[in-house]
């Protein structure tokens, strides 16, 4: 868990997408898109079917990790409106298992908004914690500080003949942008244009590896 520092408050940025709030004791992750690839089966594209489990499983694993109070998952977190009735019983069961025993909050993404019956916790469109909004899509022209999701960025790079591709956060002095953390997601170039847009000037992709925090200018 590497430090990062956000709108005068202190995170902790993890390797595996995900971003930990120590002074709330909240874990937030972004874009879990449970049920990815029962969506595609039903058009008869056949993908690995044990997204939701990896997915969770990473969950479960950062709660133990961190000892998390609470979870807040910045939308998207199933792939289509009946993504959370498809969840196996057993998946479900942890799940509501997790929910139940923290302070779970599902904020809700342009992929969920129409999810029926949602495993435990609570349902809002955003919050706000200690002067900063949670949200799926970053306001590009809402200048309070934000943490968002949505794009799923990547920083993209080319290292002597060799193409890398790494999960990252994409922050500014006002915005910060989670990568996705569900196991069949894609991703945006970190440079991208729309992000850029989101996020505005000065923006960097940030990489957490080791002990410290990596941090590529966004020009």
């Amino acid at each position: 868990m590497v430090p990062l520092s956000f709108a005068g408050h202190a995170f902790l940025a993890l390797p595996e997408a995900a971003l930990y709030w120590p002074d709330q004791g909240a874990l937030l992750v972004a874009d879990l898109h449970f049920e990815k690839a029962s969506w595609f089966a039903r058009f008869g594209q056949f993908l690995p079917p044990h997204d939701s489990e990896a997915t969770l499983d990473i969950i479960e694993a950062l709660v133990a990790r961190t000892g998390a109070r609470a979870v807040w998952s910045l939308g998207d977190s199933f792939h289509d409106a009946d993504g959370a009735a498809r969840l196996d019983p057993k998946i479900r069961d942890r799940l509501i298992s997790l929910t139940e025993r923290l302070d779970w909050t599902w904020i809700t993404g342009n992929h969920d908004r129409d999810v029926g019956d949602m495993p435990g916790g609570r349902r809002v469109a955003q919050m706000q914690v200690k002067g900063i909004w949670l949200r799926h899509e970053a306001e590009a022209d809402d200048p309070r500080p934000e943490i968002s999701g949505h794009f799923h960025p990547k920083l993209r790079l080319s290292l002597r003949g060799r193409h890398v591709s790494r999960r990252c956060f994409v922050g500014s002095a006002t915005k910060l942008i989670l990568p996705a953390l569900g196991a069949l997601t894609g991703g945006l170039d970190a440079g991208h244009g729309e992000i850029r847009r989101a996020v505005g000037p000065g923006a960097a992709a940030l990489v957490p590896v080791a002990d410290r925090l990596l941090r590529f200018p966004l020009s």
